[in-house]
């Protein structure tokens, strides 16, 4: 399985029971066998929901298009060209956006300090049982064994729309009430080189989605 393939699997994914139940909104006190533990890695908000009914990874691609856009055309006028989002992309780029993306989730994870020894076995035996691929498990693995850094993170992003991307879905998981996550975020944005301009459109894109 590819990451872009895998990653679409973990924002749309059926959670055993309940049908149209992502396992975005899964509930971690069920166990693994309900899709908890991918619940448990991406959060059970009302932002992260709403990936599920736009479409997953697409979602992303065109929230961060929007906002990346909108960016583009005010700093260099109408003529800027369109934004390379994650879908607008051909499959081998898409893949590795995938996988800057999936690692921007998990660190986001990581954000409010809770993410202990037991929960991350039970996510990776959440991942072995939807058969993440023998290429995914130990980069998995990997990732969520480091310490968070978000300069780690952000040496991802090989694109400013990439670094888009990543920023989007880290704020589509984290919460930004919370000190330590809303502390992160901004160190990310840091590390990315994210314009304020843009930081601020990109969240407002996230608020607008969590609204519909």
């Amino acid at each position: 399985m590819s990451f872009q393939g895998f990653l679409n699997h973990l924002l749309t994914s059926q959670a055993g029971g309940a049908p149209g139940t992502s396992l975005l909104n899964a509930d971690f006190g069920k166990g693994a066998a309900t899709g908890g533990a991918l619940g448990l890695l991406l959060g059970k908000n009302r932002k992260t929901r709403k990936l599920a009914t736009y479409g997953g990874l697409a979602a992303i691609g065109m929230m961060a298009y929007r906002a990346y856009g909108d960016y583009q055309r005010q700093q260099t006028g109408a003529g800027a060209p369109a934004p390379q989002t994650v879908d607008r992309l051909p499959p081998p780029q898409v893949d590795l956006h995938s996988q800057a993306i999936l690692r921007a989730l998990v660190g986001a994870a990581k954000a409010d300090g809770h993410l202990d020894a037991r929960e991350r076995e039970v996510i990776e035996a959440e991942f072995r049982r939807v058969d993440a691929g023998a290429d995914i498990q130990p980069w998995l693995h990997a990732e969520l064994e480091k310490p968070l850094d978000p300069a780690d993170i952000a040496g991802a992003a090989q694109t400013p729309e990439l670094a888009s991307e990543m920023y989007l879905a880290s704020v589509l998981v984290v919460d930004d009430t919370n000190f330590m996550e809303r502390s992160y975020l901004d160190e990310l944005a840091r590390q990315l080189r994210l314009a304020p301009e843009l930081k601020t459109r990109l969240e407002e894109e996230v608020r607008a989605a969590s609204r519909v």
